[in-house]
């Protein structure tokens, strides 16, 4: 009796000693799930952490077999297995990963913030019309001066881009801006979405401003027609990048049952994946706009044949999945 009473009070003692060393081991594998990289120090803690924890299944197994505390070690011991004899993941697996799930889940969850965003760009650009419609004197507020002279004399700023810069050049000018506007329209959501309004409001607005301008003189035709080729992915992506700024905006306003700085770190790790997305798109909408938009060979029909595909295209990357 005596034996029976100091081999529980040992076994006691056992599993208290050892208790920290799983929960530390735990932490280890959540931590580890979650990274793309690797922490050496980690890693090498998990892999003693593993040995030890091998030791203790076996002894578990021996002295207290079939208890709760044996299923749990034995289901610890094969997660930390599982996570360390993992295959590493390749570029293009990752890439994968990104385009068939995380994406068209953020997709899915962004919704309600694309529609916010596509509404405020449309408002914006329908005010812009009627402002600069109604009161053309107030074209200044969206357009240049050498933009206002141009129309004015009959010209479009777009006719003559080939002459004065080369298309790899205006490729590269025009990707930089895309991108740099797409990124601001993203963090700028951090102010509690105030900046992604004034993003999507200002571009908006100028596009309209600018296409009833045009109009005014007979040249809306051929805006629409050097916009069309680049516009759809360009714009699309904008507007996306504005959702992605608004889900930043009320992670901050609406946090949930999540802490202010929980919730945002969550939104910036999911509505990121949309910017990684759209900054290659911008890429190729930059190409567009400088070798094929501005070159007076192409027809209308081809350019949109060309915006057209590649907003499909666009869908089809943002909304794959298996």
């Amino acid at each position: 009796m005596a034996n029976k009473t100091g081999q529980q009070s040992a076994l006691g003692h056992w599993l208290q000693g050892r208790l920290q060393n799983w929960q530390r081991l735990e932490q280890l594998l959540k931590r580890q799930r979650g990274r793309k990289d690797e922490v050496s120090d980690e890693v090498l803690e998990l892999t003693h952490g593993y040995r030890s924890l091998s030791r203790d299944v076996s002894l578990a197994r021996h002295a207290l077999p079939d208890s709760r505390i044996t299923r749990y070690l034995e289901a610890l011991l094969t997660q930390t297995h599982d996570l360390i004899h993992r295959k590493p993941q390749t570029l293009w697996s990752q890439l994968l990963s990104l385009f068939r799930y995380e994406v068209p889940e953020v997709m899915r969850e962004l919704k309600k913030p694309i529609v916010v965003s596509l509404m405020i760009f449309v408002v914006a650009g329908l005010f812009g019309w009627w402002l600069v419609a109604s009161y053309p004197e107030l074209v200044s507020l969206v357009a240049s001066e050498a933009l206002i002279r141009n129309v004015q004399q009959g010209n479009l700023w777009t006719d003559d881009l080939l002459n004065v810069t080369p298309s790899s050049f205006l490729s590269f000018r025009i990707m930089s801006n895309n991108i740099m506007v797409t990124l601001f329209a993203f963090v700028l959501g951090a102010f509690y979405g105030i900046g992604t309004l004034y993003i999507l409001g200002i571009n908006g607005l100028m596009l309209g401003g600018v296409f009833a301008f045009t109009h005014q003189y007979g040249m809306a035709d051929r805006l629409f027609e050097f916009v069309i080729a680049h516009g759809c992915v360009e714009l699309s992506v904008i507007i996306l990048a504005g959702a992605a700024g608004i889900k930043l905006g009320e992670a901050l306003i609406r946090p949930g049952h999540m802490s202010r700085i929980a919730a945002f770190q969550q939104a910036v790790s999911k509505a990121s994946k949309l910017i990684a997305v759209g900054a290659p798109l911008l890429v190729g909408a930059g190409l567009i706009e400088g070798y094929i938009s501005p070159n007076h060979s192409y027809d209308l029909g081809f350019r949109l044949a060309v915006g057209v595909s590649y907003w499909i295209f666009m869908l089809f990357c943002l909304l794959y999945t298996s």
